[in-house]
Parts: structure tokens; sequence; C-alpha cells
């Protein structure tokens, strides 16, 4: 019996738990069940409890859970031995002030991330020390409402594009995200535009990167970034972040997107023992 709670996709029983947690007659039906479907918005605790109840659930979420955020992520890179950017994480910015008297000199331009959001609305270039103490203090202003932790990556100068790997089941859909006004972010919510053909070989080269990251983690919904350092075109490229929630213009919209994702999901049941 495959269970679906993803509302899009049936399954031989169709459940909802959205705004909830999974409740017993949920947890029933999960460890009655061959497969598990799950949202892409999945919540902790109904991962937990399909993880915990049946042997064969998608999406892999273990690595979204296990390093939540983007520190996290760093951690992850880390420990997965994947190419990124080097990076300072600090949990708060008294753990900044401390690394500043022990000796740490920030890097320019590095950009400044906060362990939280998306689409480019909380990462910041910084190109002098004055930008950094305005970050700074706004990054105490979110410790006051309960928000900490950011990080530091050496920028990389990468042409004004990055590459979004999307990753979902077994095939990947990959595209370029181009900047033609000189602003800093190249996503399409910052004005960036989709390409999909320049460039094929450095393409099949973050895809190679992006493959072996995800035999080593088990992700397989994903949309995953990278960049080029446009001064060795023939180092490998960096990982940037993971995004668990991704935009879909890339993949030609929703409706694209979804026919990929049933028929990736419909490979995935095929492919488990009966």
């Amino acid at each position: 019996m495959v269970l679906s709670f993803h509302p899009l996709i049936k399954g031989d029983v169709n459940r909802l738990c959205a705004g909830r947690e999974p409740d017993p007659a949920d947890v029933a039906a999960i460890r009655s069940a061959r497969a598990v479907v799950l949202p892409q918005g999945c919540p902790s605790g109904l991962y937990r409890a399909a993880r915990d109840n049946c042997a064969h659930v998608f999406p892999n979420y273990d690595a979204r859970f296990a390093f939540p955020g983007k520190i996290g992520q760093i951690r992850l890179f880390r420990s997965t031995g994947v190419p990124y950017p080097p990076t300072e994480i600090f949990e708060n910015t008294a753990a900044y002030d401390r690394s500043r008297c022990s000796g740490f000199n920030l890097h320019i331009p590095s950009v400044f991330k906060f362990d939280w959001g998306g689409e480019g609305e909380t990462v910041f270039l910084v190109e002098d020390h004055a930008t950094m103490e305005d970050l700074l203090r706004h990054a105490k202003r979110c410790e006051s409402t309960g928000q900490s932790g950011f990080l530091l990556q050496h920028y990389v100068p990468c042409g004004g594009r990055s590459m979004r790997v999307v990753v979902i089941g077994r095939s990947l859909v990959s595209y370029w995200r181009v900047q033609e006004s000189g602003s800093f972010h190249t996503g399409i919510s910052h004005g960036g535009r989709v390409d999909a053909r320049s460039d094929p070989d450095l393409m099949m080269r973050a895809e190679a990167t992006v493959l072996e990251f995800c035999s080593r983690t088990g992700i397989n919904l994903a949309g995953i970034d990278l960049i080029f350092d446009a001064e060795r075109p023939q180092a490998d490229p960096f990982l940037l972040e993971i995004n668990y929630f991704f935009g879909r213009t890339g993949l030609g919209g929703s409706q694209a997107y979804y026919r990929l994702l049933r028929r990736e999901v419909g490979t995935w049941l095929r492919s488990l023992p009966a």
C-alpha cells in the first residue's frame, strides 16, 4: 500500500497533515504502508513519524532536518568534503566579537548570510568594514527577537551568474541564472534570467558535483546552487546553498514541475522491493 500525504500525488491511501502534528491514525497508516510520499513542505514531526515507521519514504529529508539552516548546510558540506567557498560560522554577534578579539580579520569582499531566509533576501555583499558594522547591528536586532546566527564567505567572482541544479528523484534540471543589471544577486527573484544553453561543459561538471553530493547525502528533492570562479574556470564549482523550497520558473512552471515530480515518484515506487 502506498500512502501519500502529498495533495497532488495520488496513493492507495491519501491523507493530509497540514498545520498539525501527525495523530495516531496517521502513524497507524504509515506503519501499514509499503511506501510513504510526503509533501515538499513536510514538517519535522511528520517526517520523523514517517522515517521511524516506514522503510521507504520520499523525499529523503534526512540532511534537511539533521543540518538545518545555512549554517547547517555548511556543516553538511564540510562533513561530505564537497567544495564550497571559504566560510566562517558565527552562532551570534557575541561569537563574532570574541573571534575579533582572538585575531579574526574580515576578508574583503565577503558575503554575509543570515542562517535563515530564502531567495537571497538575507544575503549581503560586504565590500567594506562600515557595511559589516551595519550588518552586525542588524544581526543584534534580530537576536532580540530570537533569531541568531550568520556566516561569512569569501566572495567568489562569478561573472554575474550562478547555476541551479534541481534534483527530483533521479532527474536533474540545470540552468544558469544570469544577472545583467550589475546586481550582486543572480536569482530570478532579483531580475536574473534563465539560461539553459550556455557552457554545457560547465553544466555537466556542476551536475557531476551534485550527483556525487547527493549520493553521499541521500538528497533527492532540492534546488542546489553552485558558482564557478570566473578567474579559475577550470576549478571545481563551489556549492553555495541547498533550497528545499525552490522556484519553478527555470523548470518551465509549476505544471512542468508536477509532471516531473509525479514521474519520478512513480519511478521511485517501481524501484522498491515488492
